[in-house]
């Protein structure tokens, strides 16, 4: 199982359900792709924003998730929306996704622990965080970004020799 696509963890199935729950919070906002990512992360990852616990573990360099979601965000969207479950709708600014009709009955059916407290967490992003601009947004973001780089920095070990 060495190719992430085949486990239906981080598949573009797992996005695509997380997609449509925080579309579905969202409703009837349609965001782009770009702030989509960023509030699967921030769904996923909500303690690292003084929210509800994290759903995910929250291991080291996690930020680093972020370069990579786009991609199965975008498969899990295109899936998802052959389902009838979102939209596509352009915008003077682009092409953004919306929930349909179909999904409030979609979420409401999903009922497990782990999604339950999944739609917890969507609402809660959307509530937090769907009316900043999108510089807000980013400054939110880069956080991680900023956090995640200084971890790959190399410990001064002479910091303080010589000074005695």
């Amino acid at each position: 199982m060495d190719n992430i696509e085949q486990s239906p963890f981080n598949s573009s199935l797992e996005s695509g359900v997380r997609s449509v729950i925080i579309l579905n919070a969202l409703f009837p906002l349609s965001i782009d792709l770009h702030r989509l990512v960023d509030f699967d992360y921030l769904v996923v990852h909500s303690g690292d924003v003084n929210g509800p616990e994290s759903l995910h573990a929250p291991l080291p360099m996690r930020a680093g998730e972020l370069l990579i979601r786009r991609d199965i965000i975008e498969k899990g969207l295109l899936l998802i929306m052959s389902r009838g479950l979102l939209n596509r709708v352009p915008t003077v600014s682009g092409i953004e996704y919306v929930a349909s009709e179909k999904s409030n009955s979609f979420v409401c059916n999903l009922e497990t622990p782990y999604l339950i407290r999944l739609k917890s967490r969507a609402e809660w992003v959307a509530e937090q965080f769907s009316e900043l601009s999108d510089d807000e947004l980013k400054g939110i973001v880069k956080g991680f970004f900023d956090k995640w780089t200084t971890q790959f920095q190399p410990i001064d070990t002479t910091l303080g020799e010589g000074n005695e």
